[in-house]
């Protein structure tokens, strides 16, 4: 296998903000209840129990980085994930999480034996 190229820092620049941008719980939150598909705000707000405003403000930072993306719909503003590959990074995420915690706990539970 090659060797990869070193990445610029201004694309760099560009993965750090769109990590930057998913390490939010609440950004996190309305990625999780737009999984099943699109949904209007109202929708968003009410599966998350966040507040109009908070969803609002934390979809558009969303739709800035290109994550979701928004469609008007009569009085509704509808919102879907448009990169469905945050979904792929999430469950890699969760896996390692996963296993870390696994790992954690079983170390802990040795502890506790040894006592």
């Amino acid at each position: 296998m090659a060797a990869k190229k070193p990445l610029s820092p201004e694309f760099i620049e560009h993965i750090a903000r769109r990590f930057r941008t998913l390490g939010d719980t609440t950004r996190l939150t309305l990625i999780q209840s737009l999984m099943g598909g699109p949904k209007a705000v109202g929708d968003i707000v009410a599966a998350t129990g966040k507040t109009q405003a908070n969803v609002s403000k934390h979809l558009a930072l969303l739709a800035d980085e290109g994550i979701v993306s928004r469609q008007r719909d009569g009085n509704h503003i509808i919102y879907e994930v448009a990169d469905p590959v945050v979904f792929q990074l999430c469950d890699l995420v969760c896996g390692s999480v996963r296993n870390r915690l696994t790992r954690e706990v079983k170390e802990n539970e040795r502890l506790l034996r040894s006592k």
